[in-house]
Parts: C-alpha cells; structure tokens; sequence
C-alpha cells in the first residue's frame, strides 16, 4: 500500500516557535543583504542566469531557431532564406552559449563563497550545541551523582568536549 502523504500533519503555522519566524526572518534579511551587496555585474549574471534557466527562454529560443531554419529551409513564403548553410546561426548559437556559461559561472562562484560562509556558520552552531550539550551532561551527571543515581557507562565519554583540530585529523587520517 502506498503512503501519498507525510505520516505527522505538518504543524498549524500559529505553533511554530516565534525563534523560528525570528530566524526566517533573519536568514531572508541577510539574503537580501548579500543581495544588495554584490556587485552590478554579480546582480547582472545573476538576472541572466536566472532568466536562462527559465521556460520562457526555452519557449523564446524555440520560436527564434525554429523560425530561423524553417525560413533558411524555404519553408515560409515570402521570406528569402539568408542563410543557407545555417553559419551565422552557428556562430550566434556559440556566441550567445560562451556568455551563458560565463554567466552561469559567475553566479556558480558566488553561490559558493555564500555556501562557503554558511557552512563556516552551521559549523561554528554545531561547535557551539556540542560544547553546550557536554556542560548539560555533565551537569546532569554531577545531579544523578549527588542524588545517587547511576548513570549509563558511557556518560563519562559523553562529558568529554570533542577537540574540531582532533576530529579533522581523524577525518585526514581515514581518507589517506
């Protein structure tokens, strides 16, 4: 039997926690920051890119070349073909592909130093959540102690704080 639909009814949007709307709202101030910060030929790129990866420059370039060659192919009355051997759609077909993947590399690079500054972000919060996560562990460990609880075995390796320098030479040392 196939499931179309999630398991949990998404949550009532009046339930979400207000820190939540804070921090969408956060993220799309600082998206429109990085916005108004780029450069105009970095807005540019991003305009054409954005337009060349829509339908309607597929629909536009559809009607163009397929009127191009169909009138290069004598197929429409009272249109002279002027291109006969199709070069010149050739070499504007290029053209215009050598700007669109200049285009596209220049929104490419940019993407990344965003992506790049985001994950320095994520990395610095989980850096952050684990440090915060060991003080509650060992909090709650020096609680059961007191109260004489015992504790799972493992908690002693749990309040330990997990060195970033350590984990990426672990990282270095699998992948060698």
């Amino acid at each position: 039997m196939e499931q179309s639909g999630p398991t949990v009814p998404p949550p009532h949007p009046e339930s979400l926690n207000t820190a939540l709307y804070r921090n969408i709202d956060a993220l799309k101030h600082h998206h429109d920051e990085e916005m108004r910060a780029a450069g105009v030929h970095e807005r540019l790129a991003h305009r054409i890119t954005r337009f060349a990866g829509s339908f309607a420059f597929v629909y536009i370039h559809l009607v163009l070349f397929g009127f191009w060659i169909l009138a290069n192919l004598g197929w429409i009355p009272g249109i002279a073909p002027w291109d006969r051997q199709f070069v010149v759609l050739a070499m504007v077909a290029s053209v215009e592909a050598i700007f669109l993947s200049t285009f596209v590399l220049i929104s490419q690079n940019r993407m990344a130093e965003v992506q790049g500054r985001q994950a320095a972000l994520d990395l610095q919060i989980s850096l952050l959540a684990e440090h915060e996560v060991t003080r509650i562990i060992r909090q709650t460990s020096a609680i059961a102690d007191k109260l004489g609880i015992s504790l799972q075995e493992d908690v002693e390796e749990l309040k330990r704080d997990i060195a970033p320098e350590a984990v990426l030479d672990a990282i270095q040392d699998a992948e060698a």
